[in-house]
């Protein structure tokens, strides 16, 4: 079943890569008591990902916090040394908060699950992006396979 607006950020187990190093969190309470945006993708390194999706938050995240984001989070199903290894590669700093769902858990948590097999990519996260409130779904935005609309940094600021 696939998250929605009302459902709860689920508590699963995730690695946030920092600059004090990798750590481990539980997603609800990364989420709990902060206006929030998630933004998940199916992988890091591939086309649409590095080239406008991870850019375009970093790009937006000064002008997100101003309407009142306290946290901007990047999913993707790939381990904490590749979450790591990009964002050391796309300059992320403290910008963004890297997660890592490695094992896909959160990914089949919430019901977003992608199969890249066919693309040589395993089980993967659909695009998409979700504002949270005190670990509430306020807004959910899930792309249509082949798009990038919906879930890019400034139709999310337009929802804010």
């Amino acid at each position: 079943m696939t998250i929605k607006v009302g459902d709860k950020i689920p508590p699963v187990a995730l690695k946030a890569v920092t600059a004090e190093g990798v750590k481990d969190v539980k997603a609800d309470e990364l989420f709990a008591g902060k206006k929030a945006v998630l933004f998940a993708l199916p992988g890091a390194f591939t086309p649409t990902c590095s080239a406008q999706h991870l850019p375009g938050y970093l790009t937006q995240a000064d002008a997100l916090k101003k309407k009142g984001i306290d946290l901007i989070a990047c999913l993707s199903v790939n381990d904490a040394f590749v979450m790591g290894a990009w964002a050391k590669d796309k300059g992320v700093g403290d910008k963004v908060v890297m997660l890592a769902d490695g094992n896909g858990d959160f990914t089949r948590a919430v019901g977003l699950e992608l199969d890249g097999s066919r693309f040589g990519m395993g089980q993967r996260s659909q695009r998409y992006a979700l504002v949270a409130e005190d670990g509430v779904v306020k807004h959910l935005a899930v792309e249509e396979p082949g798009k990038f609309e919906a879930s890019k940094a400034e139709t999310i600021l337009g929802k804010l």
